[in-house]
């Protein structure tokens, strides 16, 4: 699939399912490789992405461009998940002191 960067942007980007996900707002380019590797979509779809945000597709996600761009994968839900952070020791928790 042979397509001009400046082409794609502006297009809506569909799921397979036929969701539109958004529109792409910038294109992703590995430089070394002179091959497109994302489509950055800004404002997307909160049925789709918690809280509206950005994404970066992968290219190898894209299955058709014409008038809108077609995805042949996308996750049913995209969330915000954060990993949790690690407590800090009770107060009356002895620390270990490392052997000498």
């Amino acid at each position: 699939m042979l397509v001009e960067m400046t082409e794609l942007l502006g297009r809506q980007v569909y799921t397979a399912e036929g969701r539109l996900l958004g529109e792409v707002e910038n294109v992703v380019v590995d430089v070394e490789g002179a091959k497109i590797d994302g489509l950055y979509v800004d404002e997307t779809n909160p049925l789709l992405v918690d809280e509206s945000k950005p994404v970066n597709v992968p290219y190898r996600w894209v299955t058709a461009v014409n008038d809108v761009v077609l995805l042949k994968f996308f996750p049913k839900r995209v969330s915000l998940k954060r990993a949790p952070a690690k407590a800090a020791p009770a107060k009356d928790e002895a620390t270990p002191i490392p052997a000498r």
